[in-house]
């Protein structure tokens, strides 16, 4: 081998050793619970000769770090893991504030410190112990073992935190919002569920006024994300606690606010049933604006669906106290309230005329003295719908009681021309029964004409005469509509005949009985 050939080979094992040299040894620990800042501290404590600073801000991350790299004294005197169970036997005796602290940093690793050490269950033990410590000790008792025992001990796993608490006790000895709400509204939604557990208070077992209160008062200061199944067990457990103390303690309209918070969260069907009730219970002491809810399918501006699941869980939980006074009138009340909520909604232009039927006759016709705040309703949606076939105009009138419209509304809706003359024709005969035969001139035949009523009256008025002239304006008009339409049976008599139907359903009066129309006019 020659010089220039032994020059070049020395070149390229020269760039060899560069490469090797320059090439970072990696080593992948995908499972690794407490992530690189874990692993960091880790990795100080082995180049500091098993020496390391401890704090509650770092403690759990070496202890569980440790946990999982098996850093007992088999290997090392006085090691890593033996360090931290030595530092967290004080644990009882942290501030409040070092408490928060220790839970807020094991956050991303909570699932692992409670699976593998459960030492979670001890800061959140000793947590609960500051908050009954310097709460009432009539509503939170709570009787821990020795603050020096070993955290490992059994007796420091069999402690307990005892709500003794009754809804009625703490309604009227405790405030609304505790001292210890603000602190705890700064922890993540997982430390949260875990506090939830600890205490026993997890979704449906929760029956504490006080832990209820600050839930909701979480949940109204967090904000809804896609990713809302980290609140969907908080926004239950609070759900839940409502409903365990019932109408006692909130109101119906604080009820309302409650249940619009926590769906924004998402709720199981079963506990959104259990707040639905609760609400259509006392559904008389509800307002307008408590039912104008947000719509959230179909395109409707507001939750009519929403409305019919609450009068019909009233009209349910009436029907045993329908009888009684109090009860007829919290009937009428609910009445006057759905009627003000149709003329509210009755101009969304997505609302189906089933829908708007749905809500009107959820109710008895007990509930209505009168129907005509339910007619101003119907003349609303027909004037924002302008473009219903004139058969679904009659549907959408067959929710009135024409016996229970004041003669006042019986006039205008004669002389409207949104309603189908049928219609306005059955709701003026209604009227017929009200007037008594006295206040009427009969004919010589001694049968009563109606274009040929004349109200009677001993005083000579000008009220009186103003009414006698609409009446006859009324009967004029509706002489003309009872005229159009014979015209019209008579022209789809013919029609139907032309094609050799035999169908009497012509939407107002039978083909084979047109040529008898009776006049009412």
């Amino acid at each position: 081998m020659n010089q220039k050939q032994e020059e070049q080979q020395c070149q390229i094992q020269n760039k060899k050793m560069k490469k090797k040299k320059n090439k970072k040894m990696m080593i992948e620990m995908n499972d690794f619970p407490c992530g690189p800042n874990g692993f960091e501290l880790v990795s100080m404590f082995c180049y500091n000769n098993g020496k390391i600073q401890i704090t509650v801000s770092n403690v759990l991350i070496l202890h569980c770090s440790a946990l999982y790299l098996d850093m007992t004294e088999e290997f090392f005197t006085n090691n890593l893991i033996q360090q931290t169970q030595d530092f967290l036997v004080r644990i009882y005796h942290w501030t409040w504030n070092d408490t928060l602290l220790s839970l807020k940093s094991c956050v991303s690793f909570h699932s692992y410190a409670e699976e593998n050490s459960g030492i979670l269950d001890k800061i959140m033990l000793s947590l609960l112990a500051k908050i009954a410590q310097s709460s009432d000790p009539s509503l939170l008792l709570f009787t821990p073992s020795s603050p020096s025992s070993s955290p490992s001990s059994p007796e420091s796993n069999n402690r307990r935190l005892s709500f003794q608490a009754t809804p009625k006790t703490i309604r009227h000895s405790f405030p609304c919002k505790a001292w210890w709400f603000q602190d705890l509204d700064s922890l993540p939604p997982q430390i949260i569920d875990k506090f939830l557990r600890c205490i026993g208070c997890y979704k449906n077992h929760n029956n504490n006024l006080v832990l209820t209160r600050f839930l909701i008062d979480y949940l109204k200061k967090s904000v809804p994300s896609n990713n809302n199944g980290e609140y969907s067990s908080i926004a239950e457990s609070a759900a839940y606690g409502v409903i365990f103390v019932g109408k006692n303690t909130f109101s119906c309209r604080t009820l309302f606010w409650v249940l619009r918070i926590v769906s924004c969260f998402g709720l199981s069907e079963e506990c959104r049933m259990e707040m639905e009730r609760l609400i259509g219970g006392n559904l008389e002491q509800a307002t307008l604006d408590d039912l104008l809810v947000c719509g959230h399918h179909m395109g409707l501006y507001y939750d009519v669906n929403f409305v019919i699941r609450l009068v019909k869980l009233f009209v349910e939980s009436s029907n045993n106290d329908n009888e009684s006074e109090s009860g007829a009138e919290k009937m009428r009340k609910v009445g006057r309230l759905i009627d003000k909520y149709l003329r509210e909604v009755s101009a969304d232009q997505n609302l189906k005329i089933s829908k708007f039927l749905g809500v009107a006759e959820s109710l008895p016709d007990s509930a209505r003295d009168c129907f005509d705040s339910l007619y101003r309703a119907i003349d609303i949606y027909l004037e924002s719908h302008p473009m219903i076939a004139f058969e679904e105009r009659s549907r959408l009138c067959r929710c009135l009681n024409y016996n229970k419209l004041s003669f006042e509304v019986c006039k205008d809706l004669a002389k409207n021309p949104r309603i189908p003359p049928r219609i306005a024709m059955q709701a003026l005969i209604s009227q017929k029964e009200k007037i008594p035969a006295s206040v009427f001139a009969i004919n010589g035949k001694g049968i009563m004409d109606p274009s040929q009523i004349i109200m009677y009256s001993d005083s000579n008025t000008e009220n009186f005469l103003e009414e006698k002239e609409d009446m006859k304006v009324s009967l004029e008009s509706m002489k003309l509509r009872v005229r159009e339409l014979e015209k019209l049976c008579n022209q789809m008599k013919n029609q139907m005949l032309r094609f050799g139907a035999n169908s009497n359903d012509n939407g107002f009066l039978s083909p084979s009985c047109s040529g008898n129309v009776q006049r009412f006019c």
